[in-house]
């Protein structure tokens, strides 16, 4: 089935008719009026009037936690304890006790995410001695309910490590046998305090199932450049170029100048990834991230859970944060945010698709694209992203899969 858009405007430049077929676009033509007809081949044709909203590529959440979130159901008062471990201990504490299953709060967060334009997901699922695979099997669930109408990846994440408790590696390796997409990890010297055994751990497991590699790091300055650095030897060492990201990267925000970038440029010699949920107060150097040619994704973390209320299933809001927290004011930089939040968190997920050259480029809206879109209200780009409207068609593989705030 043929697809046309007829007058939007791709990054929120000239009005434009795009045509969509077999999951990509194929046509790219300057707006005008055309009866609603038939193909060339005999195909029906959809055609959805664009009333002169902007065209972006769809949202890619690659860093999110389906299987904490309690988007939908009541607030509850943060009862979180300071750090990493204190943190998993009260989410641990009363993750069973909320309302509804995790099959049931994620299905609804991810079905949320859909509507608000975001079709490409990667997200964690915790495995360890207490929930065993229960929460893993509930997002499976989730991917399984939306299956239509996003692509979805899941990481086994080991969120209390791997050697705090025994059987934490065992039940990671299960999640893997079972389908887990990517394998996790998590803070190796300050959570395990054994960087060399759990980066064994996190490597081995993902060379003996061909998975790549997705590590939270939280640690601060010159501990998180020392863990950084030893992922880049595995990652040399194994030959997994473009199959590592590190998530947050808390600290490397604050090293000196001079390390930093060596970093950055390690990162990019080994195509090594970043994922950002846009904190306050440590912001990843975009700019030069981007000039190295590092590719960096969005994602929007835990969503009013155990761990924090903030989140709302709202990529474009969380592109509204990471503008704020980068403190950037320029239009390019912001188009950057929403490119960041779209085309390169694509790129995370698939090293070989078209990724970000630099802070000006726009992909993912040529012929031969893939037709993951949303249609957004705004006069540009930038207003777009400071307004967050409602009103968005969100279409993957080609198709609507949600329009306006109601999922279908």
């Amino acid at each position: 089935m043929t697809v046309t858009l007829r007058n939007v405007r791709p990054w929120g430049g000239e009005p434009a008719n795009v045509t969509l077929d077999g999951g990509v676009i194929t046509a790219l033509e300057p707006a005008r009026p055309q009866a609603t007809g038939t193909t060339g081949t005999g195909s029906p044709e959809v055609e959805i009037d664009g009333a002169g909203r902007i065209l972006l590529p769809s949202f890619s959440d690659v860093h999110v936690h389906l299987d904490s979130t309690r988007i939908g159901l009541p607030m509850r008062p943060h009862t979180g304890a300071p750090g990493v471990w204190g943190m998993m201990l009260n989410d641990r504490k009363h993750w069973r006790s909320a309302e509804s299953s995790v099959t049931d709060r994620a299905t609804t967060c991810l079905g949320a995410m859909i509507a608000r334009g975001t079709t490409r997901v990667r997200t964690f699922a915790q495995v360890d001695v207490d929930a065993g695979l229960e929460r893993f099997e509930g997002v499976l669930a989730a991917r399984d309910a939306h299956r239509n109408r996003a692509d979805v990846k899941v990481i086994a994440f080991p969120q209390a490590g791997l050697l705090r408790e025994a059987g934490s590696a065992e039940v990671l390796e299960e999640a893997l046998k079972l389908g887990a997409d990517v394998v996790g990890g998590i803070d190796p010297c300050s959570l395990d305090r054994d960087p060399v055994r759990h980066l064994d751990i996190v490597f081995g497991l993902a060379e003996k199932y061909g998975v790549p590699v997705d590590i939270h790091l939280h640690e601060p300055d010159q501990l998180g450049l020392f863990s950084a650095q030893l992922i880049v030897e595995r990652t040399k060492a194994l030959g997994m170029q473009g199959l590592v990201t590190i998530s947050h990267g808390y600290g490397l925000a604050d090293l000196p100048a001079g390390q930093l970038q060596e970093l950055i440029d390690q990162f990019a010699a080994l195509d090594i990834s970043m994922a950002t949920i846009a904190p306050a107060g440590q912001p990843l150097p975009l700019q030069q991230l981007a000039a190295a040619g590092v590719r960096v994704g969005l994602g929007q973390d835990g969503q009013r859970d155990y761990w924090s209320p903030y989140g709302n299933a709202d990529m474009l809001d969380r592109t509204w944060q990471l503008a704020f927290t980068s403190r950037f004011r320029a239009d390019e930089l912001i188009e950057h945010c929403a490119a960041v939040a779209s085309i390169g968190g694509a790129s995370v997920l698939d090293p070989q698709s078209r990724r970000l050259s630099s802070v000006a480029d726009r992909p993912g809206l040529s012929v031969g694209d893939p037709a993951e879109l949303v249609l957004v209200e705004g006069d540009t780009v930038t207003g777009a992203v400071m307004d967050r409207l409602p009103g968005r068609t969100v279409i993957h593989r080609g198709r609507v899969v949600a329009d306006g705030l109601e999922l279908v």
